[in-house]
């Protein structure tokens, strides 16, 4: 139901199985189920005290902690990241090809000729943004001219770069993917150093 991953000293990842908790739970409404689970793995991956609320962007903070935090929930899964340094992202996506009629509204030219009609590498590719948009975490990005994934060979795990760049904001990432059954999860590891 709960797995904790502890990737470096620094760097701390839940994923916790929805629907399992709330048989367990006997929870019935999706927000119910997602608002427990949430307090449920944070307790799990940080302290059965601690508490987060949202700022005005929609993004979860820590109350009285200075870790950062970022969480995703996708049908039966959510995904917790902490950060004991830096602002973190993390993204997990259920594997289903509506992405196909959408790929053109996230990806630049280039993704677009690298991912072509893959359904995996275009949600390994959707993830990513999404965990960099949640690191940047203000409201003003367009995924295509602002956030960019450096092409790559998928794998069932594997390590990718991406990039934020806004004329006040420029910061590259690396991002690790895994393609779990059912679910991509994108998070990110290390800010990497520009050029």
């Amino acid at each position: 139901m709960t797995e904790i991953f502890n990737i470096t000293n620094d760097l701390k990842l839940g994923l916790l199985d929805l629907k399992a908790y709330s048989i367990q739970g006997a929870l019935s409404t999706k927000r119910d189920i997602e608002t427990r689970g949430r307090n449920f793995l944070l307790a799990e991956l940080i302290d059965p005290d601690c508490s987060i609320f949202y700022d005005e962007k929609g993004k979860p903070h820590l109350v009285n902690d200075s870790r950062h935090i970022s969480i995703s929930h996708s049908h039966d899964r959510l995904a917790i990241i902490v950060n004991n340094n830096e602002p973190t992202g993390i993204d997990i996506e259920l594997i289903r090809n509506k992405v196909l009629r959408i790929k053109h509204k996230f990806l630049s030219q280039e993704e677009l000729v690298d991912a072509q009609d893959d359904i995996e590498k275009l949600l390994i590719y959707w993830a990513a943004k999404e965990t960099l948009y949640k690191i940047y975490g203000l409201k003003e990005v367009d995924f295509i001219e602002h956030l960019f994934v450096k092409a790559f060979n998928k794998q069932q795990q594997g390590v990718i770069s991406g990039m934020i760049n806004l004329a006040n904001f420029r910061e590259a990432y690396q991002l690790h993917y895994q393609v779990l059954p059912e679910y991509v999860l994108v998070y990110a590891h290390t800010k990497l150093q520009l050029c």
